[in-house]
C-alpha cells in the first residue's frame, strides 16, 4: 500500500513539473499580446499634432453689418474663429517624423482703417502661454527654445498702408496683402504676406499662415532636444476684431 502512495505522489509531483512551463509561456504570451495592445496607444499619444490655430469657419457666416472705417480692437474671448496665434513645424525623432503646433488665445491688438485704407496695426503675442498637447514639449518650447523668459512677447507692426476697400461685405472671404515688422525673440525682420479677410456681422476675421524661417529670428534648437526641429514652418495666426466703443 506505501508503494501504491509513494508512485501516485511522484506521476502528481512530475504532472506539476511538466504543468509550469505552460503557466510560465501562458503568462508570457498574454503579457506580449498586452505589450502589443498597449505599444499602438502610445505611439498614438506621442505622435499627435499638438494644437493648431486653424483657418477661418466660413459657415454661417452673415453680411456686414458695420462699415470698415474706424478703430478696431482684438477680440479675445471664446466663440466660433476666436482669436488665437502659434507656430507649426515639421519634428523628426528617432524612428518618427510628425508635424506638431503649439498655439496661445493671449493675444492682443488694434488697427485703424480711414477711408478704406488701412492705415495702422499691431498685433502682441503672449508667448509665454504657448502650449501644445504635452506638459513637457510646453517647457521646453517656452524656456529652452523662445527664451520667454527674456522674450515674453512677440509683435507684428504694419510698416505699409492697405487698401481695404474691396473685401467683400456678403459674408463671403477676401484677400489683402500685408506688410510689417515681425518681432520674435528680440529680433525684426519685414514680412509682407497675403491675409484671408472675413467681414460677418459686426466682426472682422483674419488669418493667415506667414512661411517663417525659425534661424532668421535667432530660434534655435539646444542640443539636449531630441528631435530634430525644421528651420523652416509657420506662424499661424487668426484674429477676431470689432470695432472699438
Amino acid at each position: 500500500m506505501g508503494d501504491i502512495e509513494r508512485d501516485g505522489e511522484a506521476v502528481r509531483e512530475k504532472r506539476q513539473r511538466n504543468n509550469k512551463p505552460i503557466i510560465i509561456g501562458g503568462v508570457i504570451v498574454i503579457t506580449v499580446l498586452a505589450l502589443l495592445a498597449i505599444i499602438p496607444m502610445v505611439m498614438a499619444l506621442m505622435s499627435t499634432p499638438g494644437i493648431k490655430t486653424e483657418p477661418i469657419d466660413t459657415a454661417g457666416a452673415k453680411p456686414a453689418t458695420t462699415d470698415m472705417d474706424g478703430s478696431w480692437e482684438v477680440l479675445s474671448r471664446q466663440g466660433k474663429n476666436y482669436t488665437s496665434a502659434g507656430f507649426t513645424f515639421d519634428e523628426l525623432l528617432p524612428g518618427d517624423a510628425r508635424t506638431t503646433s503649439g498655439s496661445t488665445t493671449a493675444v492682443s491688438g488694434e488697427m485703424t482703417i480711414e477711408s478704406g485704407t488701412l492705415t495702422a496695426g499691431e498685433v502682441t503675442v503672449d508667448m509665454t502661454n504657448i502650449v501644445t498637447d504635452r506638459d513637457r514639449r510646453d517647457v521646453n518650447v517656452r524656456r529652452k527654445i523662445l527664451h520667454t523668459e527674456k522674450y515674453p512677447e512677440a509683435h507684428f507692426v504694419l510698416t505699409q498702408p492697405a487698401d481695404v476697400s474691396a473685401l467683400p461685405e456678403d459674408g463671403t472671404t477676401g484677400t489683402v496683402t500685408l506688410t510689417g515688422d515681425l518681432t520674435i525673440r528680440g529680433t525684426t525682420n519685414e514680412v509682407t504676406q497675403d491675409f484671408t479677410v472675413l467681414r460677418t456681422g459686426d466682426h472682422v476675421i483674419v488669418h493667415a499662415d506667414i512661411p517663417f524661417d525659425r534661424l532668421d529670428y535667432g530660434v534655435e534648437t539646444p542640443d539636449f532636444v531630441a528631435a530634430k526641429i525644421a528651420e523652416e514652418g509657420e506662424i499661424n495666426i487668426r484674429l477676431n476684431l470689432v470695432k472699438k466703443d
